[in-house]
């Protein structure tokens, strides 16, 4: 069985166009149209629908995509064991991550492992909680960082715990006080991520038994810190986001105290990946060796 025509497939949804996926896999629009009917014909039934918004996969495309993908992670895995056999280091790592950990963490890894590893491929998604939840889950990614605990099942590592802190912005009548009291989210405007993403706030005014004011929600971390500048209502965002800024905000800790734990998730297809492997091992490490010298 030819698995080419698997991986022309898993392009073109991925791309959601059999153009982008064309320029993608270096050959002409035709030809993946050809590969998708040939083998639309050999399964008997159809995979996509086309349409001027781009392609989707039909009901049946959707049963088979996670074999299609688990299909083409254990090639991939077998391609990379065959390359550790012969004393080679190649591969592709797909890595998930939400923004904290793709601004703050991210670079220092890759810059690392790509000197000790420089023919391995690393494919970087970024997107929030449930992107990367969803990928890991789909297979669309062979590791991804992740809230812990996770729903997802999944091989999870816990890498660091990381504080919640309130923000506000200048003038604030909280702005000399010590610590920002949770109980204000009640009253005072409250700006938050949207609901599938807001696992930090949510745990963390759930557990104080809170149910915040909700005047703005957005996707985007850095808009949410833009409107609490303009003194459009407070918001709760974890430290790792914050350091390093110099955003025209004030920073608070929580009382109660609240925290995250940022966990590095390994797909089940994937864990047993030599390059996948190798760079959950050097992610765990530059993290750790990170916290100790703070």
């Amino acid at each position: 069985m030819s698995i080419s025509k698997y991986e022309t497939l898993a392009k073109v949804v991925e791309l959601g166009s059999l153009t982008r996926a064309a320029d993608a896999l270096g050959c002409t629009q035709s030809a993946v149209s050809h590969t998708i009917n040939n083998l639309e014909a050999e399964l008997g039934f159809s995979v996509i629908t086309r349409s001027r918004a781009g392609v989707k996969l039909t009901a049946d495309g959707e049963r088979i995509m996670p074999s299609v993908r688990g299909m083409l992670n254990y090639e991939e895995q077998l391609r990379q064991t065959a390359s550790a056999i012969r004393g080679l280091d190649s591969g592709t790592v797909r890595i998930g991550a939400f923004t904290s950990v793709a601004v703050h963490w991210l670079p220092g890894v890759i810059k690392e492992f790509q000197h000790d590893y420089p023919n391995v491929d690393l494919k970087l998604l970024n997107g929030d909680y449930y992107d990367v939840e969803r990928w890991i889950d789909e297979g669309s990614v062979d590791l991804g960082f992740v809230n812990v605990p996770t729903k997802i099942k999944c091989e999870c590592i816990p890498l660091m715990e990381d504080r919640l802190l309130a923000i506000l912005p200048h003038g604030h009548k909280f702005e000399s006080y010590p610590k920002f009291p949770l109980v204000e989210c009640e009253t005072e405007a409250f700006i938050t991520l949207l609901e599938e993403s807001n696992h930090d706030a949510n745990r963390a005014l759930a557990a104080a038994g809170i149910k915040p004011n909700i005047r703005f929600s957005t996707k985007d971390d850095y808009a949410i810190i833009a409107m609490v500048e303009k003194g459009l209502g407070i918001s709760i965002m974890p430290e790792l986001l914050l350091t390093g800024r110099h955003d025209d905000v004030v920073v608070k800790e929580l009382v109660p105290p609240s925290k995250r734990v940022i966990g590095l998730a390994i797909t089940e297809t994937s864990r047993n990946s030599p390059a996948t492997r190798k760079f959950a091992d050097y992610t765990v490490d530059w993290v750790r060796r990170g916290i100790a010298t703070v």
